[in-house]
């Protein structure tokens, strides 16, 4: 055959194969931009719904702390009237006039009032939101560890719970990746934000079938990040139930204590205008008792973890670093401490009956 003939064959053979290479890599550019099309649909719907239900659930914790921190700053109040009323009580009569009251529940009153209110103080002007949050996931675990631990519980005056919840906020919103610090950093840790953080962005590489193989690694990394957000939502979901529950309990009972804590206030008010302490008389001893009862209700749903706390050998909670070490499940989550919240709303719930 003439050498002509062979070159110009040759000539077509290539570029018959130069098409067929560039047709081939327009095929896996497209098959790369359509993977990573449909993971980012599938990324961004899933993410949403995410969002919401930590937003949700942050909402709700931080509502919950809160509350539970008002009713600790008015232990202390209601404490410093009724201590007041009745050193001028005494004054007045000849005999000594004491609170039929057991010691150990006052001083876990006491405990909770020097908590929250210390508490208080070392966030106010910095925003109480995401520290009020903190305080409804971290505040009744410290409560039991300075139990456990054989602190007098008055010792934790704020400062350890503080101490702990920014630590777990400060290292849970980095590992979160601004997943919020109730939520995401709290509530679920890094187990969800880890896959998710992984996914470094949608680009893909020049080069067809590296460009097709990065879209597929985003998309495994997309599928990954989507299985642990369905389970991070179920833990949202459910952590939010519980936390409802304890505010809906605390809420009503709190309004209870209320009664007796304006009545008080009313007493105080009318000695300060010269009303004659002995016209209260038994009034006043009975609406502190009440009050103290009704406290120690409170004290006991709100002293509660949110979260179960590991143990050691001899059933002491373990702290590491000023931290109580939460237990978690198979999936990395943090077990909720389900059995002793419901044991503790049902007794609430039956000691106010039977103290109505």
């Amino acid at each position: 055959m003439p050498l002509p003939f062979i070159l110009a064959g040759a000539a077509l053979a290539a570029a018959g194969f130069g098409a067929k290479k560039g047709y081939d890599g327009y095929q896996d550019k497209s098959l790369a931009n359509d993977i990573l099309e449909s993971a980012k649909s599938d990324y961004n719907n899933d993410k949403k719904s995410f969002d919401q239900d930590n937003e949700r659930t942050t909402k709700s914790l931080t509502q919950l702390g809160e509350l539970q921190l008002k009713v600790g700053k008015d232990f202390k109040e209601f404490r410093t009237i009724a201590d007041k009323l009745l050193e001028k009580l005494n004054q007045s009569n000849t005999k000594d006039i004491t609170i039929d009251f057991p010691q150990h529940k006052l001083n876990k009153i006491d405990g909770l009032a020097l908590s929250t209110t210390a508490y208080l103080g070392k966030v106010t002007g910095a925003g109480i939101g995401g520290a009020a949050a903190a305080y409804a996931v971290y505040g009744g675990v410290m409560a039991l560890a300075a139990a456990s631990t054989g602190t007098p519980i008055a010792a934790l005056s704020g400062a350890a719970a503080y101490n702990a919840t920014m630590a777990a906020i400060g290292g849970g919103s980095l590992a979160a990746g601004g997943f919020g610090m109730a939520g995401g950093a709290m509530v679920l840790g890094g187990v969800v934000a880890a896959p998710i953080m992984a996914i470094a962005g949608w680009a893909f590489a020049a080069h067809a079938e590296e460009a097709l193989s990065d879209a597929r690694k985003t998309r495994d990394e997309v599928d990954n990040a989507i299985a642990k957000m369905i389970v991070g939502r179920k833990q949202l979901n459910k952590t939010r139930d519980y936390v409802e529950q304890i505010k809906t309990e605390t809420q009503r009972i709190y309004s209870v204590f209320l009664t007796y804590f304006d009545n008080l206030k009313e007493m105080d008010h009318r000695l300060k205008a010269g009303t004659n302490i002995d016209t209260f008389g038994d009034d006043l001893i009975q609406i502190i008792q009440n009050g103290y009862q009704v406290a120690a209700i409170l004290t006991d749903i709100i002293t509660t973890p949110l979260f179960k706390p590991k143990n050691d050998k001899n059933g002491k909670v373990i702290i590491t670093d000023n931290v109580v070490e939460i237990e978690t499940d198979k999936d990395g989550m943090q077990v909720i401490n389900d059995s002793a919240i419901n044991d503790a709303l049902t007794k609430a719930k039956f000691d106010l009956e039977q103290f109505n």
